[in-house]
C-alpha cells in the first residue's frame, strides 16, 4: 500500500489562516467597518484556496499518477471517478 503524500509543509500557512480568522472574529467583536471585515474574509478565503490548490497539485502528481500508471483497472476507474467528483464539487456543479 502506498503512502499518502506529506502535506505538513502547509501547516505554517494554515496556522496563519487560523490567525486571520481569529482576527476577523475580533473585528466583528469590535464592531469594525463591514468592508474591512469582508476584505479580511476575502484574504483568508484566498489563502485557503492557495493551500487547497497546492494539495490538489500534489494529489495529482502522486496519488492520481500512481493509480493511473498502475495495472489495476479497478483502481484506475476508482481514481477517475474520484477526480471527476472532485472537479464537480470544487466548481460548484
Amino acid at each position: 500500500m502506498k503512502r499518502h503524500p506529506d502535506h505538513s509543509d502547509k501547516l505554517i500557512a494554515l496556522r496563519r489562516i487560523e490567525g486571520q480568522v481569529r482576527g476577523i472574529q475580533k473585528m466583528i467583536e469590535d464592531n469594525k467597518y463591514c468592508v474591512d471585515i469582508l476584505t479580511q474574509i476575502d484574504a483568508a478565503r484566498g489563502a485557503l484556496a492557495t493551500v487547497g490548490e497546492k494539495i490538489l497539485e500534489k494529489h495529482f502528481r502522486h496519488c492520481v499518477t500512481d493509480a493511473l500508471s498502475g495495472k489495476s483497472a479497478k483502481q484506475k476507474e476508482q481514481k477517475t471517478k474520484e477526480v471527476l467528483a472532485l472537479i464537480r464539487r470544487t466548481r460548484g456543479a
